[in-house]
């Protein structure tokens, strides 16, 4: 059976797991093994890192593998790791790390054929296209670079479909104008792509409660929906999301 995710998102940053406001104002959230231990103990259906200081280019790639490694020994679900990835060489180091799968984002802007390099490989389901968009419009958004810090002219839901052409398994949305603020995933537009893309869509960007996630998995198609912050301080654990899901009549895999 397949069940809708709920996916717990881990930004790394100095090796140490933070959280901030559409990219900014980072804030330290602790340890990245001892949360991905905790998430996954409490029902999480994957474990999804960014490695924040990578993404924008300024990080050793050691560092990173380092710990890819203690998180796959700990964790017995997926994982994916994003943040830095330009390359098949690149995507290798951290799948034979111990990652399931790899998400490209800014490699992908630059050109599109890194995801099908990789698919040939790996498989399609080892590939994740990052797509961060930011509202260009009520309806239409643009893609941005490097963890948001760039803006682009390419429409993201023109570059969502070609991803999932040019060999990405799964299309990772996030909407930059809700990310950070608890008010809602950006359910309109993750339905657009959801329509558009034949492979399975993960909702990110602003989740704030269980009713949050609900919708953007009933009424916006999505295949998986992430959050951060909230499970970060305690507001709610993945297990209220689930439950709370399950009085909705919709089901999801047992905590």
């Amino acid at each position: 059976m397949s069940w809708p995710r709920i996916v717990v998102c881990l930004d790394v940053a100095g090796g140490r797991v933070v959280k901030g406001t559409r990219f900014r104002d980072l804030r330290d959230q602790g340890d990245p093994l001892e949360l991905a231990t905790r998430y996954a103990e409490d029902g999480a259906d994957e474990i999804a890192f960014l490695d924040v200081d990578a993404s924008a280019g300024a990080t050793a790639r050691g560092t990173r593998l380092d710990w890819v490694g203690h998180v796959a020994e700990a964790l017995t679900i997926p994982f994916s790791v994003g943040g830095g990835v330009r390359g098949w060489e690149d995507a290798l180091r951290l799948l034979d790390a111990g990652a399931d799968r790899v998400s490209v984002g800014t490699a992908a802007v630059d050109d599109l054929g890194v995801l099908g390099a990789i698919a040939e490989r790996a498989g399609v389901q080892a590939v994740v296209l990052s797509v961060d968009a930011r509202h260009a419009g009520p309806a239409a958004c643009v893609v941005t670079r490097r963890g948001g810090r760039d803006d682009t002219t390419r429409d993201a839901l023109a570059f969502a479909v070609a991803g999932a052409a040019a060999g990405a398994g799964e299309i990772l949305l996030n909407v930059i104008d809700a990310d950070g603020t608890r008010a809602g995933f950006d359910v309109p537009f993750t339905r657009r792509v959801v329509d558009a893309v034949p492979v399975p869509v993960m909702a990110s960007g602003g989740a704030g409660a269980p009713a949050d996630f609900y919708a953007v998995l009933h009424e916006g198609g999505a295949a998986a929906a992430l959050g951060a912050g909230m499970f970060h301080d305690g507001s709610y654990r993945v297990r209220d999301v689930k439950d709370y899901l399950r009085t909705r009549g919709l089901e999801v895999r047992p905590c």
